[in-house]
């Protein structure tokens, strides 16, 4: 090797190192109160309170009963049961940190059921012009900081019950959305206007702090006739471009900035993408031209971004956006009909997109159903199996490096025998398969429920269930596959599923129920899918919160757990990846959020991401 050799592989290898180090820098999240809640139970009151992402590894806790300490010395978990607690206790936590007590945390009154009441302010109903009356249901939701107290609010989406997918014709009502304290104290309404078309593939929404000011932001797409949260309209309050089969094919897009805690308008540009050819996205009356998801994304591994995409049946583009001092900008623009290297996206798309840094160089990628576009907005890879449902990512195989893809599929034609599938996440590497026996495949999960298998267990509505290395556990497979949540007190995730929490019982190859929402009048959303409004660990420990409206969407019903765990883990909304696939779980087809590292029975000490909070 020459001297100039050498000094040349040397400078490459510094350059190397600082653009890693900058990618590694802390992520910008929110910052978050203790979040204590209180349960009555048969043994007392149970609380929980968070351990937030900023904390020292050895901080402790003292809880207190109405100014009492329950706790002899300071402890390491972030639960605990009080047997001399009552229904009027009122709870508070404290950090205790190198031996120092710190400010208690607000206080919280035990609820007198396992859920908390948030009542909603339903809609009128309405007629659309061809005559047809509509009501309104609560739909899917999310949850962020607002008004920067550190408590989340719930924004929800109403939908019409004249709602309909792209495939289907028919005018529908308006589309709102509404943000809430969780006392049901309404901050604002959005009304989406008569032409953006009520239906799932519509109106994903982000709310999120884009720009670090310790208030979240809501964006989504919005075109004339919006109005938003300060009563103010978008574009021309007159038009109306809806066709006489009820689709929007014609007129502006955009793509609006909301302020969190009014609602008002702050910025407004065009979409990208434009419609453009209707025909030119598959279909010449509607079907596929209108499919968008959204998501927020770390693209350069410290703030967020927003990411708002159209197609994924045939031609895929997503454009990615920052907000920063109160301006938007675009960051970049993927196109899979830009150029050769880009084509191999087109027709990978799934009913949902996910976050993560697939590949570790510190930057968030997509996960675009079967293809993935880095965070530099280039296509990383295809494995060319093309669109599916559902789709999952995580570290769901503790035995590799890195993350894994499950992911099952929809057309034969394209898919072969590999109708479900796991790959490597950060190359597309196909690590094992199932065939879809010939048909569309419609859904798929991928969580750990058996402790004799190292990882999760992946499964779906085709074959049978399978271990995270591949193994066939049984050719049969479970009957719940759409939503999951860690709920009980151990390391497991259990199965959520229309109203139901239920815990798999491998010797009795099923699922027996530990919580029906039916018996508390909740209610699941988007038919089959039967999804939640919203599922994420919104209070006490790192445990998860399951948000179902009530049968007539007077309220949300916010259940939490009340089973102790002797498990510390940081609040997994401190996980940057949990976090953004959270935002997105209102996109599409909802999916459950994902830790980005191995969250599962015999796990081992989790190496969080370092983050800072405004």
């Amino acid at each position: 090797m020459t001297g100039a050799s050498l000094i040349f592989r040397v400078v490459c290898g510094l350059l190397l190192a600082a653009t890693t180090a900058a990618h590694a820098d802390t992520r910008q999240m929110e910052k978050l109160d203790r979040g204590v809640v209180a349960l009555t139970t048969s043994s007392g009151v149970f609380v929980g309170w968070r351990l937030l992402g900023t904390e020292p590894a050895g901080v402790r806790f003292n809880v207190y009963r109405d100014g009492r300490r329950v706790n002899a010395e300071p402890q390491a978990l972030t639960n605990l049961v009080d047997a001399q607690g009552h229904a009027d206790s009122l709870y508070t936590v404290s950090a205790v940190v190198g031996g120092k007590e710190l400010p208690a945390s607000a206080a919280a009154m035990p609820w007198s059921q396992p859920y908390l009441r948030v009542p909603l302010q339903k809609p009128d109903g309405g007629v659309t012009p061809d005559g047809q009356a509509y009501t309104y249901e609560a739909n899917d939701g999310s949850a962020a900081d607002l008004d920067g107290d550190g408590q989340y609010e719930l924004i929800v989406k109403w939908q019409p019950t004249n709602a309909h997918d792209n495939s289907h014709k028919g005018t529908t009502g308006h589309t709102f959305v509404d943000a809430y304290k969780l006392d049901g104290t309404r901050l604002w309404r959005i009304d989406l206007g008569p032409n953006i078309r009520a239906g799932a593939h519509y109106s994903s929404f982000l709310a999120y702090d884009f720009d670090g000011d310790g208030k979240a932001e809501v964006m989504m797409k919005t075109a004339d006739g919006t109005v938003d949260g300060a009563g103010k309209v978008i574009g021309d309050a007159k038009a109306d471009y809806r066709n006489a089969a009820g689709y929007v094919l014609a007129g502006p897009e955009f793509l609006t900035v909301f302020n969190g805690l009014t609602g008002a308008a702050m910025a407004t540009t065009n979409y990208v993408p434009a419609r453009g050819d209707v025909s030119a996205w598959g279909d010449g009356y509607g079907n596929r031209v209108d499919r968008f998801l959204a998501g927020v994304a770390y693209l350069d591994g410290r703030r967020p971004s927003a990411v708002f995409s159209r197609g994924y049946y045939t031609r895929a583009v997503l454009a990615a956006w920052d907000w920063r001092e109160g301006k938007l900008k675009q960051r970049w623009v993927f196109d899979s009909d830009s150029d050769a290297e880009s084509k191999p996206a087109a027709g990978q798309g799934a009913h949902w997109f996910s976050v993560a840094d697939v590949n570790g160089d510190g930057l968030d990628d997509i996960v675009y159903g079967a293809a993935t576009i880095s965070g530099t907005g280039k296509l990383l890879y295809s494995t060319g199996l093309c669109h599916g449902d559902a789709l999952h990512v995580s570290a769901f195989d503790p035995t590799r490096e890195g993350q894994q893809v499950f992911m099952v599929h929809e057309s034969p034609r394209c898919y072969g025998e590999h109708g479900l599938e796991m790959h490597d996440a950060a190359t597309g590497k196909l690590l094992w398969s199932m065939s879809g026996n010939r048909t569309d495949v419609g859904r798929g999960v991928c969580f750990d429920i058996d402790p004799a298998y190292p990882g999760a267990e992946c499964w779906g509505a085709v074959g049978g269930l399978m271990s995270a290395s591949g193994k066939l556990i049984s050719e049969q497979h479970p009957r719940r596959m759409n939503f999951a949540i860690w709920w009980d007190g151990d390391l497991l995730r259990e199965s959520l599923d229309g109203t139901a929490i239920d815990k798999w019982n491998p010797a009795r190859f099923k699922f027996e129920n530990i919580l029906d929402g039916r018996a508390y009048g909740a209610v699941s959303n988007n038919g089959t899918k039967a999804n939640p409004v919203l599922s994420a660990d919104l209070l006490g420990d790192w445990r998860e919160e399951v948000v179902w409206r009530n049968e007539d969407s007077t309220a949300l019903l916010i259940f939490s757990t009340a089973t102790p765990t002797e498990h510390r883990l940081v609040t997994l909304m401190h996980d940057p990846q949990y976090r953004v696939q959270v935002a997105a779980q209102n996109a599409g087809y909802n999916q459950p959020p994902h830790t980005s590292y191995y969250l599962g029975h015999g796990m081992k000490p989790p190496r969080y991401l370092q983050i800072t909070t405004p």
